[in-house]
Parts: C-alpha cells; structure tokens; sequence
C-alpha cells in the first residue's frame, strides 16, 4: 500500500446504508403496469434487465424515500446470494425491497464506482461469508457487521482512473453480450422462417398433419431418431480442486452459454478416467432435473449450447448432452434452434414431472418430441447461415472471457495497492 492510502471502515465513507421496503405491505408486486418496479434479490443475483422487474404499488412517500438514484450501490443482505450487488448507473423509476441494503456513498472520501469494486473483490466477499448468520440455508447479514469492514482508499483521482477502466472492461463485455444476443435473435429468426413459418417453401402445397400443415413431402418424426446423447456424471465433491478440467454443473449454464468461473474442477487424471463425459464446442445440454420455468437459472429443460471455451469440459449430473448422429453433425445448430424455439419449452411444461421446484423430465419423452421434418440434405443453406451467426457467437465468447480474466486479474491488485494501473496499460489496450 502506497504513503497516500489511507484505512477506513467502511461506515467513515458513506452517507447513509438501508434496508428497503417490506415486500407484502409497502411495496407488493403487481401485475398491473404501474409505472413504478420494484428490485429484488432476484433481479440482482440473476442480473435481470429492468424490463423483467417486478411492477409493485408504493405510496408517493415511500417512492420519495426509496427510489433508486444514480451512484447508489445495492448489496443483497439475505439468502444464498448474500453480498452481490449492483450499481446503480442512473435514476430508476424503482424501489426496492428489504432483502436489499442501499448504500449512498460520501463523494468527497470515495468515488461510488470504486466502492462498487471494492464490493465486488474476493476479499469484501469472503468478509460477507464471514458475517453471515442463521441457518445454512438462509444465511443472514446486519448492517452495522458489513458497515465494520475495512478497506483502504487511494487519493479521489487514482480512485477514478481505477473504476474508469475497469468500467471500460466490463462496458465492452455488456456490449459483447448485447451483440451476442442479437446474433442468437437473429438465428432464431431464421429457424422460424424456416421451420415454423415455412417461407423457403411457401410456393408449394401444404399438407395436414399431427403438428398442423407442413410443406407437402415433409414428414413429421421424433427427434430421437436424429440425435445421440450422453448423460452427465454424478462427480463427487471430495474430487474437486483449485486447478484442473472444469465441471460443467446445471447451476453453471446461462441463457445460451456456460459460466466456466463458477464451475468446480478436477484433477486431469481423474479426468482422463470419465473422458466420455467431455464436451465438444456446439454439443447441445439439456438439464432434465430443475425447477419449472420461469426460474432461468436451474429450469428443467433448459437448452445451452456449448461455446467454443468450453470445449473439452465434463459435464454433471442432471443433464444430457445431445449431438446429431455422425453423418448430420454438420446440422448441429439445427439441432439446438429446434429445442430453443418456444414449442419445445411448451412441450417440456407439459411433460416434466414433479414439484414445482424439483421437476425432471424423461429421456424418452425428450426424444418423443416430434418435429417437422424433410431430408436433411435440404437444410445446408440454413446450417451454412446458423452456422456463421454461431461462429461469431463463439468469438465474441471468447473474447469476453479474455476480458473478464483480465478484469478479475486487475481488480484485486489495483484495489490493494499492490500494482499501479500504468503497468498494465499495454495488456488492456491490447485487449479493448
């Protein structure tokens, strides 16, 4: 730590820290679109967009005292997500509830940026764990225990030029993630055209059949004639290490990729040993063992198509990885815009079995599920198309996990003291 650093707790350096309000009585979600949303811990852990916030009532007093204003940092204070947090970049038209702390920062000790990256170090997050109280289940935190923590601040302006380009990083991997996204719209699109819509062969004759009127010559058949599978491997806990093959669980896979930074780890040997349960880039997951829909994060059902980062890892328990059989596996994306469309995720519904928050679907019943179908020969065009969005999909992937290992590198050590930020200038410019 440098000479101009100095020590605080973290209680010397804000203005206010609070809870929000009660979820039943004073900030009740609704369906109805009443203008006002309400954050929950949810839509932080989860990292939802505004748009999929909870609308709620709230009287104007409670809206005046609990709205989210720009520079605000929230931290989750309750249940297994305790301590992630988000910052508020602008003013929001929300409040939030009480299983939330606001925290508003004095801006003349501690620029709020930096303090969200503060928030965001392993060790604010191993000082959470440690305060934590209550069950195992439902672990708990105080706030005067999280206002005792100690943290060391450079001067106001290195303060700035820190959160600046670490911002810039995490700005670039959002813009990643946008264009990500627009490129899987776009496939998807696609497929519609093509197999829900008909439009490459809308000139021809239509026939009936079981899925409604398909394309004269089209048959309708079960996937499973069409694919290979492989279930995961219940990996043991007491395998697991700090380095090695990683393990691709169900609560690792996001909307339509896999977060290699949350997944456990195992020795290469052991790994040799269970190689039949590798991943190869493009290979389709599956989870057959969740929750029901709309809990993204561990629904049963959910399909994710493995990236190019991810290729080589083992895949647990409670999913099943699905490859077009040898001669088709050039048709792997058909295979994964088939089970991302909408019809798939309505028949998963309707056949999984179970509680609402241990629901499991059959094998059998995955490949019973009955697509429209011509020979695949037909299809090179939509593949070569597919193809080139997933490719770049892949790359932007790829590059994403440059820069989040580059700001993850660089956040402790800048935090710390321990390095100064213009001896990484060359490697972040090479990388942004």
């Amino acid at each position: 730590m440098y000479d101009n650093w100095k020590t605080y707790k973290l209680g010397d350096i804000i203005v206010s820290a609070n809870t929000g309000l009660d979820a039943i009585k004073r900030a009740p979600i609704v369906q109805d679109d009443t203008g006002i949303k309400c954050l929950r811990i949810q839509d932080v852990s989860q990292e939802k967009e505004y748009n999929n916030w909870g609308f709620c009532n709230v009287s104007k007093e409670n809206y005046k005292k609990f709205a989210l204003k720009e520079g605000e940092i929230i931290i989750a204070r309750t249940g297994n997500t305790i301590g992630v947090n988000m910052f508020v970049k602008e003013d929001i038209n929300s409040v939030f509830n009480n299983g939330l702390i606001r925290i508003r920062v004095n801006k003349q000790l501690n620029y709020p940026k930096y303090l969200y990256y503060i928030f965001r170090s392993n060790s604010f997050k191993n000082y959470i764990q440690a305060i934590a109280f209550g069950t195992s289940t439902q672990p708990n935190m105080q706030i005067g225990s999280l206002l005792n923590y100690d943290l060391v601040l450079p001067p106001l302006p290195e303060q700035r030029a820190i959160a600046n380009i670490l911002s810039t990083i995490d700005d670039k991997i959002e813009n990643n993630l946008a264009m990500n996204k627009t490129l899987e719209d776009m496939a998807m699109a696609l497929y519609k055209n093509w197999f829900v819509d008909f439009g490459p062969f809308q000139e021809g004759k239509f026939v009936d059949s079981e899925l409604g009127l398909i394309p004269e010559g089209w048959e309708v058949k079960p996937i499973g004639e069409f694919v290979n599978h492989q279930k995961g491997y219940a990996f043991k806990s007491k395998w697991y290490k700090s380095k090695g093959k990683v393990v691709v669980r169900v609560s690792d896979t996001t909307h339509n990729s896999i977060d290699l930074n949350s997944c456990n780890r195992i020795s290469y040997q052991k790994a040799e040993e269970l190689k039949k349960y590798n991943l190869t880039t493009n290979d389709v997951i599956i989870t057959s063992v969740g929750s029901w829909p709309p809990n993204y994060a561990s629904v049963v059902g959910k399909v994710v198509r493995v990236p190019s980062v991810a290729n080589g890892c083992l895949l647990n328990q409670n999913a099943v990885k699905l490859q077009m059989k040898l001669k088709d596996k050039k048709h792997q994306s058909l295979l994964y815009f088939t089970l991302k469309n909408v019809r798939f995720l309505n028949y998963i519904v309707n056949t999984a079995q179970g509680s609402a928050s241990q629901a499991s679907i059959k094998l059998t019943d995955i490949f019973d599920y009955k697509i429209p179908f011509l020979s695949i020969t037909n299809f090179i065009n939509f593949s070569s198309q597919a193809d080139s969005l997933i490719e770049q999909q892949n790359q932007l992937i790829e590059e994403n996990q440059t820069l989040t290992q580059l700001r993850d590198t660089l956040l402790p050590k800048l935090i710390s003291g321990e390095v100064r930020l213009k001896e990484f200038e060359e490697v972040i410019t090479a990388a942004l």
